[in-house]
């Protein structure tokens, strides 16, 4: 039979969407594969990690019929890629092996049978299904996702918190030192519920999103949330556990704020941050009226300094902190103009996009 007929650069997207999850050494040797299902003439391809599952269905012509295999989804990848864009390739199951063909080219491949793919058994009740667009929740990601942590043993902290209640979507990553939050607004009113989506399933859905008109639907259960986007379905695990109260960490208040330039600062703090030593990546920034000085040193006695002039009517006040945390916010952010409230050289600072609520970032100062 004929699995599938198409040109290579539709095979290769197809399989490209399912198999960023796929592990290239596991324990399971058949979650190295991805699962072949043809119904009639529409082909379904998933993939597991057993905690993430993402399934597409595409179009790819072959023989009408059902048939289901799986395959080495890398190494299938691998050969599709050494082959022209507009090549025509096929899959053809022969045996208990699939040839793939192109041009002169052919391949047999060892495939594993479909029945001993473990699926990730989906949950038996979700909430409600809502959505937005897919651009909207790929900017709220990349608003936040720069301050989950990676390896913390707080396991509740390597994920995103989503919130979603009433007609908001809100979205909270925090790693102990910063936390940034975004929120977006929904179409319809939804009741109040809380997940905790894993790190590997928030990189995922930031390599699949796009930037193209469609929306996303989400529904989350107790231990597990689902994805439906652009012809793919994503159920995900989530990561069980509390999440830190972020309105107590947000601070309010604070009696200094300044407005500046987003690229300005951005480019300054880039500059100084070149002199800062790779364990100790601190700059001390010096605000006092119609000035800011930043500045770094190293171990080699080395000194980086630079000036912004600045509309500021407020303390003079000296305060220290992890620059990457600075530059890792600003350089996701694509407004001009960003404010920064302060109270003192000893309290976290927070950064905001002035007259909108729906972006804060908080950052906590460190001695220098």
């Amino acid at each position: 039979m004929i699995v599938l007929k198409a040109t290579q650069d539709k095979v290769l997207a197809a399989l490209q969407s399912v198999s960023g999850i796929v592990e290239r050494r596991h324990t399971l040797p058949i979650l190295a594969n991805v699962l072949i299902r043809k119904t009639g003439g529409q082909l379904q391809l998933t993939t597991s990690d057993l905690e993430i599952q993402i399934r597409t269905t595409a179009e790819l012509g072959g023989d009408e019929g059902n048939f289901t295999t799986t395959i080495g989804a890398r190494k299938l990848i691998d050969i599709l890629r050494t082959m022209p864009a507009d090549q025509t390739v096929s899959l053809e199951s022969s045996a208990s092996k699939l040839v793939l063909k192109g041009g002169k080219s052919r391949f047999t491949l060892q495939s594993l049978p479909a029945e001993d793919f473990p699926l990730v058994q989906e949950a038996a009740s979700f909430g409600p299904v809502f959505s937005v667009p897919q651009k909207t929740l790929k900017d709220l990601l990349s608003q936040v996702s720069f301050s989950m942590a990676v390896h913390d043993i707080r396991y509740y902290l390597n994920g995103i918190l989503f919130v979603a209640e009433g007609k908001q979507l809100s979205l909270v990553a925090t790693d102990g030192h910063r936390l940034a939050f975004a929120s977006a607004t929904l179409d319809v009113e939804v009741p109040r519920q809380e997940v905790i989506l894993p790190r590997k399933t928030v990189l995922e859905m930031q390599r699949l999103l796009s930037d193209a008109e469609g929306a996303i639907e989400m529904q989350f259960a107790n231990n597990q949330a689902k994805f439906s986007f652009g012809g793919m379905e994503f159920v995900t695990k989530l990561v069980e556990g509390k999440f830190p109260d972020y309105n107590r960490v947000i601070p309010k208040n604070h009696k200094n704020s300044v407005t500046l330039g987003r690229a300005p600062l951005l480019a300054s703090l880039q500059r100084t941050a070149i002199l800062t030593s790779e364990k100790f990546k601190g700059v001390r920034l010096n605000i006092e009226p119609g000035t800011l000085r930043i500045a770094s040193s190293n171990a080699e006695q080395e000194e980086a300094q630079d000036e912004l002039d600045i509309d500021y009517g407020g303390d003079a006040i000296e305060i220290g902190f992890n620059v990457t945390y600075l530059i890792d916010a600003l350089a996701n952010m694509s407004q001009d103009m960003v404010k920064l409230d302060l109270a003192d050289s000893n309290s976290s600072a927070l950064l905001t996009i002035p007259d909108n609520a729906s972006f804060k970032y908080v950052v906590m100062p460190m001695r220098i």
